[in-house]
């Protein structure tokens, strides 16, 4: 039998967008996190069940932004600041939330950009009435973890 390693105490995971329902027309922006001195940076979106009927004109996008400072400078990344991109609105795109089969789904992607600071911005296309549960946390490997 392996051993089984100590994961949690590990891992720095840092919450971004906090848990509450994308409802209306305003676009979630999500707390800035500092990535330095971690070798590692991943973001998890978790998508609840939509009270809406998600469509073309109806969606959610999962945007990762990234700066160099704390509270300014945040633009969207480019693709090729994430593993993970799909074809948003905007680059730096993770999830595109559009259909019933696409809620209740765990989205996820690593950041490989080189800015310290990365936030999640999760945009809402067309009027969500009822709106759909969502949350962002940052998983966050730090360079010296502790054994």
């Amino acid at each position: 039998m392996s051993t089984v390693q100590d994961v949690k105490n590990k891992l720095n995971i840092v919450t971004t967008v906090l848990p509450q329902n994308a409802i209306g027309t305003t676009d979630l922006t999500g707390a800035a996190v500092d990535t330095q001195d971690s070798v590692g940076v991943a973001l998890v979106a978790h998508v609840g069940l939509s009270g809406d009927t998600l469509s073309g004109s109806v969606k959610l996008e999962f945007e990762v932004q990234h700066s160099d400072a704390s509270g300014s400078g945040f633009a969207a990344c480019a693709d090729a600041d994430i593993d993970a991109a799909v074809t948003g609105t905007n680059t730096g795109t993770f999830a595109l939330v559009d259909a019933a089969a696409e809620d209740e789904l765990v989205y996820k992607c690593n950041y490989i950009g080189n800015k310290r600071y990365v936030k999640v911005i999760v945009n809402l296309t067309g009027t969500h009435t009822v709106g759909t549960p969502v949350s962002v946390v940052a998983i966050l490997l730090p360079s010296h973890s502790p054994a």
